[in-house]
């Protein structure tokens, strides 16, 4: 099923192919700068992925040279004014956090150039991270006289590492891609040749797995880093679901016949 929706006026952009979603940040003459309206449209676009375009795995990046150069300072004259003002603006940061970090499938965050602020941010909650070599993250909001959405550092906390969290956000210096492998920020750094060929390949080869199967995988591990008991006994109900699911059944089946499996998510 293909699939095409825009938000935000273009600017935030779900696509879906061969069961792989993206959503592109598509800002490129203010380095993918994120606005308001496109923080508010980020959970609108990871939910459509899921629930209407049934994506597998969901990719974000962003268009061109660059993932995002964060929130979209133009706009904090207005919508950061006072602390007001901050909490109803952060409260649309935290909700596109949440809703790519509680995503119900996958997430890859396919990183080139800058990586900065809220960018980083929505990076950070994604499940897996690749960068093309020479990325550059930074975490500037000290530099700007600021704290970083308290409930968005559990994602900097979880994906880098308690030192080099402290390190990102107590300094605000530019970090590189290698940095961030050797922090365990990313799975790894790619070449620009090879860039989009590893990420194709990364998100197809999740895709191709049932979806019951990997949402349960998802909810543990999730239960795991939250240490959430809760989070873990729904995780062990959809895994026990998946042994009376059809993609069960033709899991076997193409394992018999020596085939590639069709999942269908049922």
């Amino acid at each position: 099923m293909n699939f095409d929706h825009d938000f935000a006026g273009g600017l935030i952009r779900a696509t879906c192919r061969d069961m792989i979603g993206t959503i592109t940040i598509n800002n490129p003459d203010r380095k993918n700068a994120v606005t308001a309206a496109m923080w508010r449209a980020i959970p609108q676009a990871v939910r459509i992925l899921t629930d209407e375009a049934h994506a597998h795995v969901i990719i974000l990046r962003g268009t061109d040279a660059d993932f995002s150069a964060g929130a979209d300072i133009r706009e904090f004259d207005t919508v950061r004014k006072n602390s007001e003002t901050a909490v109803v603006y952060e409260a649309l940061n935290s909700q596109a956090f949440e809703a790519i970090r509680h995503c119900r499938v996958p997430t890859i965050a396919a990183i080139r150039g800058i990586c900065y602020g809220g960018g980083f941010g929505v990076a950070a909650a994604c499940d897996l991270r690749i960068a093309e070599r020479g990325a550059r993250f930074s975490v500037p909001a000290v530099r700007l006289g600021i704290a970083y959405p308290a409930d968005a550092v559990q994602d900097i906390v979880n994906a880098l590492g308690t030192q080099m969290a402290k390190v990102a956000l107590f300094t605000g210096a530019p970090m590189s891609s290698e940095k961030m492998v050797a922090a365990g920020f990313l799975l790894e750094e790619i070449e620009a040749a090879a860039f989009e060929d590893e990420i194709s390949a990364l998100a197809h080869a999740i895709a191709v797995n049932a979806p019951i199967a990997l949402h349960a995988s998802k909810l543990a591990i999730r239960a795991v880093i939250e240490q959430d008991r809760d989070l873990l006994r729904e995780a062990e109900v959809i895994g026990a679901e998946t042994f009376d699911s059809a993609d069960y059944t033709e899991g076997r089946a193409a394992f018999a016949e020596r085939r590639k499996p069709l999942f269908t998510g049922k």
